[in-house]
């Protein structure tokens, strides 16, 4: 049986090269909460990222 990942939130930020630390402490620190985080990189524009938070 498969766990199920379900989206809490998207947003579009503007890219900066720390941002991914964020990300990592952030999942450091929640996943006993059963939420995780992501970050990539917009397709279309480089300069922005997309930052989304899952319930896990």
């Amino acid at each position: 049986m498969g766990n199920k990942i379900e989206t809490l939130s998207t947003v579009k930020v503007k890219h900066a090269d720390d941002l991914y630390k964020i990300v990592d402490t952030l999942n450091r620190t929640l996943k006993e909460e059963n939420l995780m985080f992501g970050l990539a990189l917009d397709e279309d524009d480089k300069d922005t990222a997309i930052f989304t938070i899952y319930r896990t």
